[in-house]
């Protein structure tokens, strides 16, 4: 891995380590949770580049409780993961308390981060995700009765969530502060609205003013770190406690180490040649294998990959089809062996946003949604049908 001396002033801070309650981060980051994405492989290969908290894909509760083979695969980790994090979703707090329960009773997990800020349709067209916090009491319950199980079991419970639905509909502010009240371990914001998904501008000022309002809990930002630099400066801009980084590690997973560096003080930044790619790819590949025990299985895994990891290098376009491809690791690396391991890091090009952003669209919502700020009769009955898969996207 080449390293490259930089200006300190770009990248340099001294950042404390984060407390979530009894767990200390010595390195004050913390790998968003992505469906199809943070599965123990991806999160094995993340720690072997930097240091963090490495959350694993989001879990619906009754799955959970349900005890689906699927669900039961999400929680699981490695034995040497220091500290095991699952993420949670869920719209009934009953169901939301039984699941955390059962984390805190069976040892499952030493952090366990609630989702209130996922965009996508299945799960806001039920009144989950980042629809959730517009209904206060909902919101309240569940987090109350969250954090009341998982102290039990002297377990942080932390929480992630948007702005708010769109810019006339925000709850951040008032989710936050019931939040702290509640006495969770932290508060992660995205700035962006579910009606924003991941497209333009993460607003990092929305997360300042939430910095501010809540100056006695941990305040984490979301959104655009595609780097060091970017993680310094939005700790700088906000005054953060650390960073929650998602689509900007995707293949890249030695991102943690540069920000392991970059948050240590160092003056250095990662610049992966070729050669250090190749050999990420492929280790990948074989962790995925571990994972899923079906070389098949985690081939067709790796593929979606592939751009992420070649983003910016020198890569001819019948061998970058090929890699999207590839059937076995056999084949994989002899299409590695094709690539010129001189290559060096292309620069920013490396960087940025990667995968779909989306474009800005109204949130699918329960119908009269946004009514009212409390839960309904009618609501409340329709909100029991909406865990419905092992994970909300």
């Amino acid at each position: 891995m080449t390293v490259t001396d930089i200006p300190a002033s770009d990248t340099k801070l001294d950042l404390p380590p984060l407390k979530l309650g009894n767990i200390t981060v010595e390195t004050p980051v913390v790998l968003a949770p992505m469906a199809g994405i943070t599965n123990t492989a991806f999160r094995r290969l993340c720690r072997e580049h930097g240091g963090g908290v490495f959350v694993s894909e989001m879990v619906t509760s009754r799955a959970l409780v349900e005890r689906t083979p699927e669900s039961m695969r999400l929680i699981s980790h490695d034995p040497d993961e220091q500290i095991r994090s699952v993420q949670l979703y869920g719209v009934d707090p009953e169901t939301v308390g039984k699941a955390v329960r059962m984390l805190v009773e069976e040892d499952h997990a030493d952090h366990i981060d609630l989702n209130f800020g996922c965009p996508v349709a299945k799960v806001t067209r039920r009144g989950g995700g980042a629809a959730l916090p517009w209904k206060l009491d909902l919101f309240t319950d569940i987090v109350q009765t969250a954090v009341r199980e998982a102290s039990v079991g002297g377990l942080p419970l932390t929480i992630k969530m948007r702005k708010g639905i769109d810019e006339d509909h925000l709850t951040y502010l008032e989710a936050g502060r019931i939040a702290r009240d509640a006495g969770v371990a932290a508060v992660a914001l995205h700035g962006r609205t579910a009606n924003q998904f991941y497209s333009g501008k993460a607003d990092w000022d929305a997360i300042a003013r939430l910095r501010e309002a809540l100056p006695d809990v941990p305040v984490l930002g979301n959104g655009d770190i595609w780097s060091a630099e970017d993680a310094i400066a939005m700790v700088r801009q906000t005054g953060v406690d650390g960073v929650v980084v998602g689509r900007g590690c995707q293949g890249r997973p030695w991102l943690f180490g540069d920000l392991m560096a970059a948050f240590e003080g160092s003056d250095t930044r990662l610049k992966p040649g070729m050669a250090e790619v190749s050999a990420a790819v492929y280790r990948h590949a074989e962790l995925l294998v571990d994972t899923f025990d079906d070389e098949n299985k985690a081939l067709r895994d790796i593929r979606k990959h592939m751009a992420w990891y070649f983003k910016g290098y020198v890569v001819g376009g019948d061998l970058r089809a090929a890699l999207a491809s590839v059937p076995t690791l056999e084949v994989l690396r002899g299409l590695l062996d094709q690539l010129d391991m001189s290559g060096e890091y292309p620069g920013s090009d490396a960087e940025g946003p990667r995968g779909r952003a989306g474009t800005p669209k109204r949130t699918a919502l329960p119908a009269g949604w946004l009514d009212n700020r409390t839960v309904s009769s009618t609501e409340g009955a329709e909100l029991a049908g909406a865990e419905i898969d092992a994970s909300g996207g």
